[in-house]
């Protein structure tokens, strides 16, 4: 029996729908922009803040000149404490802790932010991995920003995104097939898809793992 499942994602893939209905089928707290504002409440930011920070690396300039600002802060008089910069290293950082803190309590359904490699060594967490068709993808995130132009960039951006984020902050290969228990297309509709996860969790249907073939 699991106690937490993580749900990586492909931008558009439904995702979000997924776990949500995966949460609340198994009855479980769901962490997705409640992990965001978790982050926030812990860093004492505005939730705006840290949703500008979710997910994202800061620039190479930001990177390079970060002990750099934080010095320079201190020498204007500020404390250590209050020269701490929240950006997405201080994001991630803090990220990390809420979903072990979460995981540890168990009950959870974590969407994205690393929880498959932050997690990777607890049996007691089933991981999955959604993607879908460009197709499909497209449509989805067309009809959730309710424009007809074309988001094909958009969707590989956020993905390129994504996978960099785990590279930087957590080592791992987005779509390393080892970090997932289940590899899902969401073409299987995403009733079906929470279903298959919802049994797996529950250890009711062992045939539920799924993969793609080249992934």
């Amino acid at each position: 029996m699991f106690r937490v499942v993580t749900v990586e994602r492909e931008y558009g893939s439904g995702g979000a729908e997924v776990a949500e209905r995966v949460a609340e089928d198994l009855g479980w707290r769901l962490l997705d922009q409640s992990l965001i504002e978790a982050v926030a409440r812990r860093a004492q930011v505005d939730v705006g803040t840290a949703r500008r920070c979710d997910e994202r690396l800061d620039s190479w300039w930001h990177r390079l000149n970060r002990d750099g600002l934080w010095s320079a802060a201190v020498a204007t008089g500020a404390t250590p404490a209050d020269a701490q910069f929240f950006d997405a290293e201080t994001m991630a950082a803090i990220t990390e802790e809420v979903i072990r803190g979460a995981a540890s309590k168990g009950n959870c359904v974590i969407v994205g932010r690393g929880a498959q490699c932050v997690l990777r060594d607890m049996p007691q967490a089933l991981h999955v991995f959604l993607y879908g068709s460009w197709a499909e993808r497209i449509a989805r995130v067309q009809k959730r920003l309710e424009t007809n132009r074309d988001v094909s960039d958009l969707l590989r951006s956020i993905d390129r995104s994504r996978a960099a984020y785990l590279r930087r902050y957590f080592g791992c290969d987005w779509r390393d097939p080892d970090l997932y228990q289940m590899i899902i297309s969401s073409q299987l509709g995403i009733e079906r898809v929470a279903s298959l996860i919802t049994d797996a969790a529950e250890g009711t249907e062992v045939a539920a793992i799924a993969r793609a073939s080249g992934f």
